[in-house]
């Protein structure tokens, strides 16, 4: 199982036409990710074949919500479901950076029938084996995880633990720098199953005659040709 980040509807359609099997659909990667806006999540989910799964995050920053930002993330997955999407992406802590129980469980309430996945708010836990355990009794049945590192290759170790240690409880899903020059040695080490990747390019729109510091014209789209890298050395 290849999914794909994707932050637009063309990263989403090429990630459909490269053969990848979900979409995590976004906005903002350079802030880690953000709640897509309502006609994006529409227009994918109307447009595309495979599963996509919105990520549910109302800001940048920290995972710590307070109870608007919680009122806003159970709106937007009402809104996810009315929309089409197969699943929500959460997470949330406490200061401590404990899953936070009662919002967590909220959350889940909230998506029940849908797919669901804790985002990377995981990796800042400060004992990911019980935090799995957590997450196993609140019924979700997938995790995103670099390996409580900066990239998923770096954090394999953990991750292989973390896949021992679910038992075929939940899914380990590895996430971050994954590419086609890593996942294969990644997948031998973790005995993941499910693998996230971006597979992105950056876009520049350039215009000669005017540049405004600080307002820039560059975005981040999902490259169909590395997508199909990744596939092939998953699927020789």
């Amino acid at each position: 199982m290849l999914e794909i980040c994707a932050a637009n509807l063309q990263s989403a359609l090429a990630a459909q036409r490269a053969g990848a099997q979900r979409i995590e659909l976004c906005s903002a990667l350079d802030a880690g990710g953000l709640t897509p806006s309502a006609g994006l999540i529409r227009a994918v989910c109307r447009q595309l074949t495979i599963p996509v799964n919105v990520l549910i995050r109302p800001r940048e920053g920290h995972f710590c919500y307070t109870d608007a930002e919680l009122a806003i993330m159970l709106d937007d997955i009402r809104f996810c479901r009315e929309a089409g999407a197969n699943g929500v992406v959460i997470g949330a802590l406490t200061m401590h950076s404990e899953l936070n129980l009662e919002q967590m469980a909220a959350l889940v309430e909230a998506a029940e029938g849908l797919d669901i996945t804790c985002h990377r708010a995981f990796d800042f836990t400060p004992d990911p084996l019980a935090a799995l355990d957590t997450l196993v009794a609140l019924g979700i049945p997938r995790v995103l995880s670099s390996g409580q590192a900066a990239s998923a290759f770096e954090g394999r170790f953990l991750l292989k633990k973390l896949v021992q240690h679910a038992a075929g409880r939940i899914s380990i899903m590895p996430g971050a720098g994954i590419n086609a020059a890593n996942i294969a040695e990644l997948a031998k080490t973790t005995g993941s199953r499910e693998f996230h990747l971006s597979g992105r390019k950056k876009v520049e729109q350039v215009f000669p005659d005017k540049k405004i510091p600080g307002l820039e014209l560059e975005y981040w789209e999902s490259a169909e040709n590395a997508i199909r890298e990744v596939l092939e050395v998953l699927r020789p």
